[in-house]
């Protein structure tokens, strides 16, 4: 097998060197259904290997733990991804020789075999071998119109076409066994990069998603007609002012003693003159806008450093707005106060039209509500706020945007 492996190796590789620009439309779709067929059938090579390397127990004559870690650091895989195989590699080996044929075959793929297997199981358990085995059938040419999302949906009501008596009692052990690999799949991944970012990835189970979908989606609209964000930017923003609703409660568990919150450590000095960049107690750096951005809300913890370093201030919690003086700005503005934006007192932070680090005091004639996205965007200083003659609070936009800069003002929120 080495060496025949070997060969189509060679021969994968004289087609990676060759160029596909002077190819026809026609040859170019051939093509392509050709390599995704090799990379199917392949994957049903790797499956047995997998299998054999699993049945020899070579894992862990090597020094891993389970075939799935081995394998994690052998071909460089997600843990998750690792699991999958192995899972695959064993359903294959047990009992579903249709499967790994239409995979050799290529004419399902890697997706579609899970799938299949999955339900196939499920289907052995509720019924028997035989029943399953037609299952598979039906699968299999169904797998050859539907991609796997699809397939799987359809797999739920499998027993409708092949054993309509125990259809009922299938879908019922369908949902079980779903629910099952949704609870054992279920992670989230929080992974430091080297630019001070964060990624965050995972696969959440049926009610965590709709928990997370609940809480983002009605963030995730534009704010406004100038809201250039893209929809997975206006989600990571959501997500964000769902974390800072979640710190603004107060109802976190403590953390090490502490309550839940962020601390940043900067510079006073630096921050005063608005030159001062500063520190997550994570290690990730923060630009000194967003530093005094951060100074508004009333959940930042700041560690003031003197310029040897010695800290001048740490442990106290400034809350700037809060009590009857939040209570009194959530009457006057009723949300966030940017004109065009609808997000309610809850998503907002109290924002210090005159900096409290620029010596501004904290009251309501100083005090605007703002959401995320536009506390970012005031912070940008391109748009001017201020209280007009009635004591509401208006925006006066950048000359670039407005030449006569008329000023703004939000009346969503505005009671009769």
């Amino acid at each position: 097998m080495v060496e025949e492996l070997a060969q189509a190796d060679d021969a994968v590789a004289a087609c990676v060197d060759t160029a596909a620009w002077p190819l026809t439309e026609h040859e170019l779709i051939a093509a392509l259904d050709a390599a995704h067929r090799l990379q199917q059938r392949l994957a049903a090579v790797a499956l047995t290997l997998v299998r054999e390397i699993d049945g020899r127990g070579t894992a862990r004559a090597q020094g891993a733990s389970t075939t799935t870690v081995w394998l994690r650091e052998r071909l460089r895989m997600t843990v998750p991804a690792a699991r999958r195989l192995v899972d695959l590699a064993t359903a294959l080996d047990t009992g579903n020789p249709q499967i790994r044929q239409a995979l050799a075959d290529g004419t399902i793929n890697l997706d579609q075999a899970r799938v299949i297997a999955d339900t196939a199981t499920t289907v052995q358990t509720t019924a028997d071998t035989e029943t399953a085995g037609k299952a598979v059938g039906v699968l299999v040419e169904w797998a050859g119109q539907f991609d796997p999302t699809l397939l799987r949906r359809m797999g739920t009501r499998i027993l409708d076409h092949v054993a309509p008596d125990l259809a009922d009692a299938a879908a019922a052990a369908a949902l079980a066994a779903e629910d099952a690999r949704a609870t054992r799949d279920r992670h989230l991944t929080l992974s430091a990069q080297t630019d001070g970012r964060l990624r965050l990835s995972g696969t959440l189970d049926a009610e965590a998603a709709a928990l997370v979908r609940a809480a983002i989606d009605p963030l995730s609209a534009p704010a406004g007609p100038d809201d250039t964000r893209c929809a997975g930017q206006r989600r990571h923003d959501a997500l964000a002012d769902v974390c800072r609703l979640a710190l603004r409660t107060g109802d976190l568990p403590d953390s090490g003693g502490d309550p839940a919150q962020i601390v940043v450590t900067t510079s006073y000095d630096g921050l005063t003159r608005q030159l001062s960049a500063g520190a997550l107690d994570i290690g990730l750096r923060l630009t000194p806008d967003t530093v005094r951005r951060l100074a508004c809300d009333a959940t930042i913890l700041p560690a003031v450093l003197g310029g040897a370093g010695q800290v001048l201030d740490v442990g106290r919690q400034r809350r700037l707005v809060t009590g009857p003086l939040r209570r009194a700005l959530v009457l006057r503005d009723g949300g966030c106060a940017f004109p065009g934006c609808d997000r309610p007192p809850r998503w907002c932070a109290a924002h210090h039209i005159h900096h409290w680090a620029d010596g501004g005091p904290t009251n309501l004639d100083n005090a605007v509500l703002l959401c995320g996205h536009h506390h970012r965007h005031v912070h940008r200083g391109e748009w001017t706020v201020r209280l007009g003659d009635d004591g509401h609070p208006e925006f006066v936009p950048p000359a670039w945007l407005d030449p006569e800069q008329i000023p703004r003002r939000n009346h969503y929120h505005r009671r009769t």
